[in-house]
């Protein structure tokens, strides 16, 4: 059985970890605060769900869920998650984070920075633009009209696949992309952040990103 681990168990996290759950997978939920602070939380999820330090969920996940303050993004343990598909949901609040010059001056993306945090992992950016409370209630089975796209970008065509594959098994149609970098065009404040489209204007609002310099 698969089992996913999470770096991170707030909103977005418990909520995937829900949805994983259901359908079947193990789940290994961390915080910063300790896995005694998880126990409601891994009682709510049932017996597929356990509480470990973030290492430990590292070392366990088959794929990981890094869901946490980005300001937070270097204490991602790193050796645990060599090889490992990375999914990666986090925004930039300055408000929250602080200031982070690379990304104010938009050298870079939140996603890459976790790449390059994890050399050897393969980070896939997903479940950053939509609000916990939809992904756990608007997903609905393949194939249906007007079904709620999510987008993906990733620099590993496998990592993707397998990024989309669960995705959809959530309930929601896919939309890649392409590599990090195009990340920016689903961030906050851009036109695909929070609504909610179907694959072709999710695709359509992709495409009509602006760089925050440009707004």
């Amino acid at each position: 059985m698969t089992t996913i681990g999470f770096i991170g168990s707030g909103n977005i996290g418990s909520t995937l970890a829900k949805l994983a759950v259901d359908h079947g997978y193990d789940v290994v939920m961390s915080n910063s605060r300790g896995p005694e602070t998880l126990e409601s939380l891994v009682a709510e999820l049932g017996p597929h769900a356990r509480a470990e330090r973030a290492d430990e969920a590292a070392r366990l996940a088959d794929i990981a869920v890094v869901t946490i303050p980005l300001s937070a993004y270097r204490d991602v343990p790193v050796g645990t998650l060599a090889g490992k598909v990375v999914i990666d949901t986090n925004n930039y609040y300055p408000q929250r984070d602080g200031q982070m010059p690379e990304l104010d001056a938009e050298e870079t993306t939140t996603s890459e920075l976790l790449q390059e945090h994890l050399p050897e992992s393969h980070v896939v950016k997903a479940f950053n633009h939509i609000h916990f409370k939809d992904l756990g209630t608007q997903g609905e089975p393949e194939g249906t009209s007007g079904r709620r796209a999510l987008a993906i970008a990733g620099d590993d065509e496998a990592a993707k696949a397998q990024v989309s594959a669960l995705i959809n098994e959530f309930g929601f149609d896919v939309v890649d992309a392409g590599p990090l970098a195009e990340g920016w065009r689903y961030q906050r404040d851009t036109e695909a952040y929070v609504d909610r489209y179907d694959a072709d204007g999710l695709r359509t609002a992709l495409g009509n990103a602006k760089r925050y310099r440009d707004m």
